[in-house]
């Protein structure tokens, strides 16, 4: 579980890729803090299992569904890409839950400075609008954020310049593409009116909605 508060912006070291496979080395300083083999860190958004590190340095493996659902098999030696640790128990929750878990691609539209903000707007896969909610929360690229204005196929936000100078967002333009996670809250309210939930949990309707034995 992430909170979407980007901590540092590593630069993609190495890559070993084959089909349905991909071996990506980070460099980084912050979030090797306490790393250990096993620790989750969200690149871009998509969580990802340390399998390797060192003083400078971490690994970790994507297979096919991570390629095919983020942009993560884009990438290419030396690109930057946002990085936070999984959250600890007792930590302050300053973004929102973040799975880790992208839902898909958008596409920059427009992006629009001013002197105190950039608005970004994106395209958004038709499958993912009816999650994306005026004011609601989402993530871009790893990045909490709150959605400003919504229509059937777009959503638009507002970045400060602090949130510009601590991530990868600083470097988007109209037609680069980002991983988004709609917020998991919509996701399990779909799933409970998918079965006519009328407000009385039983452990048969827990059961049927695919959870416990």
């Amino acid at each position: 579980m992430f909170t979407g508060i980007i901590e540092e912006v590593g630069t993609v070291q190495r890559m070993e890729r084959r089909s349905g496979y991909q071996r990506t080395t980070v460099a980084a300083l912050r979030v090797l803090g306490g790393v250990k083999i096993g620790d989750s860190i969200a690149l871009d958004g998509a969580c990802h299992t340390v399998v390797d590190f060192d003083d400078t340095r971490f690994t970790v493996e994507s297979v096919e569904e991570t390629l095919r659902r983020t942009t993560l098999g884009k990438m290419q030696v030396g690109s930057p890409i946002n990085l936070e640790r999984s959250l600890k128990l007792g930590d302050r929750l300053d973004g929102h839950m973040v799975a880790g878990h992208v839902d898909g691609v958008g596409t920059v539209i427009r992006r629009s400075e001013s002197t105190d903000n950039v608005v970004f707007e994106f395209e958004i896969p038709e499958a993912l609008a009816p999650y994306i909610a005026e004011k609601g929360s989402i993530a871009v690229h790893g990045i909490s954020l709150t959605v400003v204005s919504v229509t059937l196929r777009t959503f638009s936000v507002t970045i400060i310049p602090h949130t510009l100078s601590i991530t990868t967002l600083n470097n988007k333009r109209s037609g680069d593409v980002v991983n988004l996670e709609v917020d998991m809250i919509a996701r399990y309210l779909e799933r409970l009116t998918q079965f006519g939930y009328d407000g009385r949990l039983t452990e048969a309707k827990i059961q049927g909605m695919g959870f416990g034995q």
